[in-house]
């Protein structure tokens, strides 16, 4: 219980640039084992078997583990290998809040430091530092989620997944106003899960976003074009009368 109350200040110290001291909760990276990657870039092939044997649907909604024990064990394999997966920080974020203190059972660190460890592995991640603050603020840390958005934002101000998770925050904390532009950005860049959107429209403040410009057709740039330059040559004219 010592490491849950040392972690809960991990968020500050990181903000504060103090990633070596959130190490001694969190533990180091083990890149000497080669078997640590970016889940953004990964190979798609070795991302699907090592997804099929350790993150299936039962793991991912913490029902049970591939062996048959806790959905937890897997969840940490998947991290290990990829520390900033998001269906796998998703899943933390759903199991924590039925552990007093975010210690899950059958995760070697208390469930903040995945993470911590997430951000401090590819600091540019906008999404982990999203979903880093969606943890903390389903955690009731709420002061310490919005610095984590802010830079989430800041990182990826077009990531639809980034733009979503702000929204949602805002919206559940009823800030509706806030909500929706970032809910429009994300819905308009195509992003699939319909929650937010629900939410502002039953707030009676969903307002669909604008369609995006579309580039003029060849004919209509050229006519614009062609008597613009018809306008100068007669000008031009003019003046050498």
């Amino acid at each position: 219980m010592k490491n849950v109350a040392l972690i809960s200040g991990a968020a500050l110290l990181l903000l504060a640039g103090g990633m070596a001291q959130a190490k001694q909760f969190c533990g180091e990276m083990d890149f000497q084992s080669g078997l640590i990657y970016d889940v953004r870039e990964a190979d798609p092939v070795m991302l699907n078997r090592i997804q099929g044997a350790h993150f299936t649907e039962e793991v991912e909604q913490g029902v049970r583990g591939t062996s048959g024990g806790v959905a937890a064990a897997d969840i940490q394999y998947v991290l290990n290998a990829f520390p900033n997966h998001r269906r796998a920080l998703e899943a933390v974020i759903r199991l924590a809040p039925r552990y007093k203190g975010g210690a899950i059972v059958g995760m070697r660190f208390p469930s903040e430091c995945y993470f911590e460890r997430a951000v401090r592995f590819r600091p540019d991640d906008g999404l982990a530092w999203a979903l880093y603050g969606r943890y903390l603020y389903i955690m009731g840390r709420e002061a310490q989620a919005m610095p984590m958005f802010e830079r989430a934002i800041a990182l990826s101000p077009d990531e639809p997944s980034v733009n979503y998770n702000v929204g949602l925050m805002y919206a559940k904390q009823k800030q509706f106003d806030k909500a929706l532009p970032y809910a429009q950005k994300a819905y308009a860049a195509g992003f699939p899960l319909p929650g937010l959107k629900q939410i502002l429209i039953n707030a009676r403040v969903w307002v669909e976003p604008p369609p995006p410009a579309q580039p003029p057709a060849e004919g209509e740039a050229a006519a614009p074009a062609a008597a613009a330059a018809a306008s100068s040559a007669s000008t031009e004219a003019t003046t050498k009368q």
